[in-house]
């Protein structure tokens, strides 16, 4: 049965350019949606930018340009940047969209005609970068932002506010109807702490800058950024505008989010969500940081790294490969490009490199170049069964980093069958090609449980083994498709060519 997916990522704000912790984000949720695609899952991948606010609007102003320049310009950097990371995602939103626009107005105006939207006054204090209020206890000495470190302002102005006081009782129904909306589980405890210490209302707009959604009654006020850009995920697919597509979507929906972020997608947007008369999206993935030099890299901090200059320099899917297998989702991970450097020659050049060329060169020599067919009974048979059932579990579970190393297990098995029959000792014959037609069966198998991970790599590694096709095709990896044993029928030409993964050395070592 074909189920729907529908993944988001957060919206990024566009007063900087992509760094590698954004794309971080980009490349676990478009390896969660290459891994549903292969499971012939019907899925819609979206991302895209947030682009209205008194941030935005000063730093369009410091550079001389309107805001809509600004957007308009800075938005192409995210396309660009995602693009060449090999990002798959079907749809990309802007915030200053007509679509975007329309769909706000239909659900903002459903809030407030369900009593849930009101006028006050509000003051305190507002960190810029945040676009955040918050109370003095939560800020740093000097009442600097605890997350940009950055001094604060003291707002006063006349708000509209979000009653979101009067939502605990059915925040806290829906979380016990559903255990799992949050993973890990420790953000889901998070959410539940900040529900059960005591909600208070939100303001929702602002009359201090006007660049941002026009409120639909009182057009002197404009949305608060983080308030209508929550509404990306239910804009993106209609609604308000195309209720049969909506409907289509919205009950598949998977948001992943950073930690710092748990607050705005597991309190504030399930609260909109019911407030509006919608179900609350059933499923939060929050990921943790990606850190440099032990802080959290972000476009305040001076330990920004370019992702698509680090692709560049040490191949895209071994990027890829690094963050989604040495980062646990969910947990901080500390990025090195030392660790990456041993990642890749630990997994890459030593382990699948080793594997396939060492496979390629003895087909060509003891077969004639002719991959033969796997053998009915084998050890590597039972392996691949156990790894399999491996990876759908870790991928099911949003736990990328599992699946990738029961993949690697698989390959280290391969590699000690060689080194344990010694085929290259061997005379050409039937037990020769058992052995390696296992092992090619092992790399065509490893080849589509890699490509979440490393899309590029994987479809090489199958023309290297002359099979025709590719291994993301959707649904190859349904019950019963590609990942059976002995679906390669053998007599298909492989190529002996240079090494996928050569070995790399740092810097230090090649001085």
């Amino acid at each position: 049965m074909v189920e729907r997916y529908f993944q988001t990522t957060p919206i990024y704000y566009v007063n900087d350019r992509p760094h590698l912790g954004t794309a971080y984000s980009m490349i676990v949720s478009d390896a969660l949606c290459r891994w549903h695609r292969l499971l012939g899952d019907d899925v819609y991948f979206l991302t895209g930018t947030d682009e209205h606010g008194l941030k935005l609007a000063r730093t369009a102003a410091e550079a001389g340009k309107s805001p809509q320049d600004w957007v308009d310009e800075s938005s192409v950097w995210f396309r660009r940047a995602w693009a060449s990371l090999g990002i798959s995602n079907d749809d990309f939103i802007r915030t200053t969209e007509e679509r975007h626009v329309k769909s706000v107005d239909k659900f903002v105006q459903a809030i407030y005609d369900n009593g849930y939207i009101y006028k006050g006054d509000y003051a305190g204090w507002y960190c810029v970068s945040c676009e955040n209020y918050y109370v003095e206890a939560d800020l740093l000495e000097g009442h600097r932002c605890p997350i940009h470190e950055r001094p604060v302002e003291w707002l006063t102005e006349e708000n509209y506010f979000f009653a979101l006081s009067r939502l605990t009782d059915e925040l806290l129904a829906f979380y016990a109807s559903h255990p799992q909306a949050v993973v890990p589980e420790t953000r889901r405890n998070e959410a539940l702490g900040l529900i059960r210490q005591g909600l208070e209302d939100f303001s929702v707009s602002r009359t201090s800058f006007d660049w941002g959604i026009p409120v639909p009654w009182d057009p002197e006020h404009v949305f608060y950024v983080w308030f209508e850009a929550l509404m990306n995920y239910t804009s993106a697919v209609g609604y308000g505008e195309d209720q049969e597509r909506f409907e289509k979507w919205w009950p598949a929906t998977h948001h992943l989010i950073g930690k710092d972020i748990v607050k705005f997608h597991c309190v504030w947007w399930p609260a909109m969500c019911i407030a509006a008369g919608i179900d609350p999206a059933p499923t939060v993935i929050a990921h943790g940081f990606l850190l440099v030099g032990g802080k959290k890299m972000s476009k305040s901090q001076t330990n920004q790294v370019d992702p698509v200059e680090l692709a560049g320099e040490v191949g895209l899917d071994p990027l890829r490969y690094h963050l989604l297998r040495d980062v646990v989702l969910g947990l901080d991970g500390e990025f090195t490009y030392e660790g990456l450097v041993a990642r890749y020659n630990a997994d890459l050049a030593n382990n699948l490199g080793n594997l396939l060329q060492r496979v390629s060169t003895l087909v060509v020599s003891k077969c004639g170049g002719s991959g033969p067919a796997p053998s009915g009974a084998t050890p590597l048979r039972e392996a691949v069964t156990e790894v399999v059932a491996t990876v759908r579990r870790s991928w099911a579970g949003y736990r990328p980093h599992e699946a990738l190393e029961a993949t690697w297990t698989l390959i280290g098995t391969a590699n000690a069958a060689l080194e344990a029959t010694e085929p290259w000792k061997l005379d050409p014959g039937p037990e020769v090609d058992a052995i390696l037609g296992d092992a090619v069966e092992v790399l065509r198998i490893v080849a589509i449980l890699a490509s979440p991970a490393m899309p590029g790599s994987s479809v090489e590694i199958w023309r290297r083994l002359g099979i025709t096709g590719a291994p993301d095709e959707p649904g190859i990896a349904a019950p019963g498709a590609g990942l059976e044993w002995g679906a390669y029928d053998g007599k298909l030409t492989l190529a002996r060519e240079s090494p996928l993964f050569p070995r790399r050395q740092l810097d230090a070592e090649e001085e």
